[in-house]
């Protein structure tokens, strides 16, 4: 235990360092299980849409989308639900719905934000069209 303090004082900035980090991962990980999203791999993703009729909502940019979508997916932009213009989202509050984009990250905030909207049944894909594309899993590619 002396050796401790005595590298604590020795290395303040390195001892606030990892005291700033060690508490960033535990409030992380309290958040992580108290958040209503839940993070589903691309299995449960496709049992959500046979099974539970499940909207995939893609975040991701217009053009983006129309290279590639999961099948059946709404086009909903980040700034949308930020603005609260969630017409075409309506009539899904009932349905679980999942959020996908590039990555995970900005779909992952965009879930939050329904959240907060009132939607209750709200799921975000981990990995993003990322690990779905990686996954050879198949893509619809938008005419317009």
């Amino acid at each position: 235990m002396q050796a401790y303090i005595e590298f604590f004082q020795a290395n303040p900035i390195l001892s606030l360092a990892w005291v700033g980090l060690f508490s960033a991962l535990v409030i992380s990980v309290i958040k992580a299980g108290t958040s209503k999203v839940k993070n589903i791999s691309h299995q449960e993703l496709t049992q959500l849409v046979n099974k539970q009729n499940a909207k995939v909502v893609d975040v991701r940019a217009k053009e983006d989308f129309r290279k590639g979508h999961i099948i059946d997916g709404l086009n909903i932009s980040l700034a949308e639900i930020k603005n609260n213009q969630l017409s075409a989202l309506e009539k899904y509050k009932a349905n679980p719905i999942i959020l996908v984009c590039k990555t995970g990250m900005t779909s992952s905030q965009a879930a939050q934000l329904l959240v907060k909207q009132g939607f209750e049944d709200i799921h975000n894909l981990k990995g993003g069209m990322d690990e779905w594309q990686a996954a050879n899993l198949p893509l619809v590619k938008s005419k317009k």
